[in-house]
């Protein structure tokens, strides 16, 4: 075996061998080019779109493409796209075979790739027999990409609409029971405004005992509302206060609530296309040439190989 890969012995068999390696050449390129012809290997044709994540916002600790190539991927979208395409038909599987869902996700995978690029937009490539459907599955997947971002959206939007309205709905009968309590004390006690009444009777009533009218209806009139006051005037005060900070959150809260309406009515899209999908007219699967180059040097470094073996023999 020391002579076994000596270059001079190799180069002087490949010279006298030079015909049959001609000869297994030539059968391996015809070979090949037949072979990887469309009548044995189906062509396919490659569609590709790219897309920026729009109106999204990171979740976690990744960005918002990564964020898009999770949705992308994810399998209810591929799901649809079985239905959309047929592409069990296309892809040759039987839809009561038991591992019908694997065999789909992986022929779907081998024919459909999505994949960040260094300028963080995602690219959608699409390989398949025909490039019209090649084309078409590309925005499906961008459409279906939208749709599913939206209602995501919707549903963690009317999950704030319901809390922001369960909110407000409390905080507006709390409001309502106060403003009874106040009509109430307003109606039976006088009290209109605890504050100013309370300094403005206080004077009178005060006024009124030093300049000795005692048994005035007027200071009769004052002493009761100074009593009412002071019986009711605390509360009173309490009940406005109360009343002042609903009102302030009531309108925080409905400003919250048409936020999150707003939100949860609009329809936009998430995405903006930058590379818009069309029809290749050039197939891209299989690279011929590259086959019957490939094929063509395998089978003369194998028949080096075999004339090797057989000249190590004679000699040995």
């Amino acid at each position: 075996m020391n002579n076994f890969f000596d270059n001079q012995r190799i180069l002087q068999l490949i010279w006298k061998r030079k015909f049959h390696f001609i000869i297994v050449g030539i059968i391996a390129f015809l070979f090949s080019a037949i072979f990887s012809g469309p009548k044995f290997i189906e062509p396919k044709f490659k569609s590709t779109a790219r897309i920026y994540p729009s109106n999204i916002w990171a979740l976690s600790e990744e960005s918002e493409t990564e964020q898009m190539l999770e949705i992308v991927g994810s399998t209810d979208i591929k799901q649809k796209m079985f239905d959309a395409f047929n592409l069990a038909e296309v892809y040759g599987i039987d839809r009561n075979d038991p591992h019908y869902m694997t065999y789909m996700l992986g022929e779907y995978n081998k024919n459909v790739n999505a994949s960040k690029t260094k300028f963080e937009t995602v690219e959608i490539k699409v390989m398949d027999a025909d490039p019209q459907r090649a084309s078409d599955m590309c925005d499906s997947i961008i459409n279906f990409y939208n749709k599913k971002v939206r209602k995501m959206h919707k549903a963690k939007d009317w999950e704030m609409v319901t809390v922001s309205k369960n909110n407000l709905e409390k905080r507006s009968a709390e409001r309502d029971t106060l403003i009874s309590k106040i009509d109430l004390i307003q109606k039976e006690y006088g009290i209109l405004d605890f504050k100013s009444q309370a300094e403005r009777v206080t004077e009178g009533y005060m006024n009124a005992l030093a300049n000795g009218r005692a048994g005035s209806s007027d200071l009769k009139k004052i002493e009761k509302l100074y009593n009412n006051l002071a019986d009711k005037g605390t509360e009173a005060r309490i009940l406005e206060n109360r009343l002042k900070y609903l009102t302030g959150v009531i309108d925080s809260l409905t400003t919250l609530y048409d936020t999150h309406l707003s939100e949860f009515e609009k329809d936009i899209t998430y995405s903006h296309i930058v590379e818009y999908p069309f029809p290749a007219d050039k197939k891209s699967y299989p690279v011929r040439w590259l086959i019957v180059v490939f094929t063509t040097f395998s089978a003369i470094f194998l028949a080096l190989l075999v004339f090797l073996v057989l000249d190590y023999r004679k000699f040995e």
